[in-house]
């Protein structure tokens, strides 16, 4: 999968320069007080910085070499991991995202249709660890590897593989896995860099997104022209 391909479908992603997919939320019921939004602990918090919040060194190093192969460097922008797509990764997968505080999960657990979205008894958090607990036992049976260690022809052709749903990791599903990884890469790439992910602000100068900028009343007329705004991170709104 080149760049190209990773970026078709983000159209849906837009919504990224406020916040990526995980936010703070439960089961909606007769007796819940929705939170109009205005409590400071229901705003966007900016990620910890430091070492790992929730990956071991060895999950870390597995998801840079996947989210390098799916975004990598080129003469266009740099690749996932310089990105900070890993560090991105990371921080959701230690707070609400990677506890599934948003998803419904009561069950009954069956599998729907694809447009019915993923159902998962698994929060994130945990098919990450037993996802890539198995990607890494299939590449040391196999290539006799980890998937790091693999050459980027081998890596690309296991993802691929995984993509098409011609890999067998046990009990994880490998085309599943597979489209979590990329979509959380994506977000991680495109993100506002509050979240940890989008250094520099990227993967914005890459598509020329001009960030959380409160309004464009001083272009507003300027219709048919490159702006070329500089990106604005929510985090120099703070």
């Amino acid at each position: 999968m080149d760049r190209r391909s990773v970026f078709k479908s983000l159209a849906g992603l837009a919504a990224l320069g406020a916040a990526p997919s995980a936010a703070t939320g439960a089961v909606i019921g007769k007796h819940t007080i929705l939170d109009p939004g205005l409590n400071p602990e229901s705003l966007p918090q900016p990620a910890l910085t430091g070492g790992l919040a929730f990956l071991t060194v060895a999950e870390a190093r597995t998801v840079g070499a996947v989210f390098d192969r799916l975004i990598p460097a080129d003469e266009l922008s740099v690749g996932a991991t310089q990105a900070g797509c890993v560090e991105f990764l990371d921080r959701q997968l230690a707070g609400d995202y990677g506890r599934a505080a948003t998803q419904y999960r009561q069950g009954p657990f069956v599998k729907g249709t694809p447009q019915q979205g993923p159902q998962f008894q698994q929060t994130p958090a945990e098919r990450y660890r037993a996802g890539l607990a198995a990607l890494d036992a299939y590449c040391a049976q196999a290539q006799g590897k980890a998937f790091a260690d693999l050459t980027p022809d081998q890596q690309d052709a296991l993802l691929t593989d995984m993509e098409g749903g011609k890999v067998d990791l046990g009990g994880t599903d490998a085309k599943a896995f597979f489209e979590l990884m990329l979509q959380n890469v994506r977000e991680g790439y495109f993100a506002d860099p509050m979240y940890g992910g989008n250094k520099d602000m990227a993967g914005w100068k890459l598509v020329g997104f001009p960030g959380a900028r409160y309004d464009y009343r001083d272009v507003i007329g300027k219709r048919g022209q490159k702006l070329d705004l500089p990106p604005v991170s929510l985090l120099d709104r703070g």
